[in-house]
């Protein structure tokens, strides 16, 4: 049975976890994050989420992937709220309209496409210590429901500690 370990010893370096600047646009997101692919302690994985810096490397935010496609909505859905926007899916579509609106759906989503990151990212709620206890990183992972934590050692961001990595630590703990 191993030991708990500090947020230093599992986090990604934060130059090794993909990133975008807060005047990027959906589409250069959406290019990031799908040809992102993270190889921690050798195990792979596609992020979750985009780091979002502003012109200066400043964390400013993060973009989910959820985000970004939320961002692509039509505008005519998007003043609407979420139950209705939800509600159009629990009707069956029938094949032949999808076809017929099959172009003018792409040329909206490409418009939609060319939107700033900075319109839909989140800002970021906490961040923790290097030398904190994995403990820590649970509790405000679990009480802010978020995947991922911005790392901090001397008021430097120095990586992220996410979820994943930490569900893979635990089962090292108990096994």
């Amino acid at each position: 049975m191993g030991s708990m370990k500090t947020v230093r010893e599992i986090m990604v370096p934060i130059d090794q976890y993909p990133s975008v600047r807060d005047d990027a646009t959906l589409q250069d997101a959406i290019t990031v994050i799908d040809g992102a692919q993270l190889d921690v302690r050798g195990r792979k994985s596609q992020p979750r989420l985009l780091l979002v810096f502003d012109s200066i490397q400043v964390l400013v935010g993060y973009v989910r992937r959820r985000d970004i496609m939320r961002g692509l909505e039509p505008r005519f859905l998007v003043h609407r709220p979420l139950e209705y926007r939800k509600m159009r899916f629990d009707v069956p579509a029938d094949p032949n309209l999808s076809e017929l609106s099959f172009d003018r759906t792409v040329s909206r989503i490409r418009q939609q496409a060319g939107k700033r990151i900075s319109d839909v990212m989140l800002p970021i709620p906490t961040t923790i210590n290097a030398d904190d206890h994995l403990m820590k990183a649970i509790h405000e992972m679990v009480t802010l429901n978020l995947y991922l934590i911005p790392v901090i050692d001397e008021k430097r961001l120095v990586g992220v500690v996410r979820s994943v990595d930490m569900i893979h630590e635990l089962a090292q703990l108990l096994s």
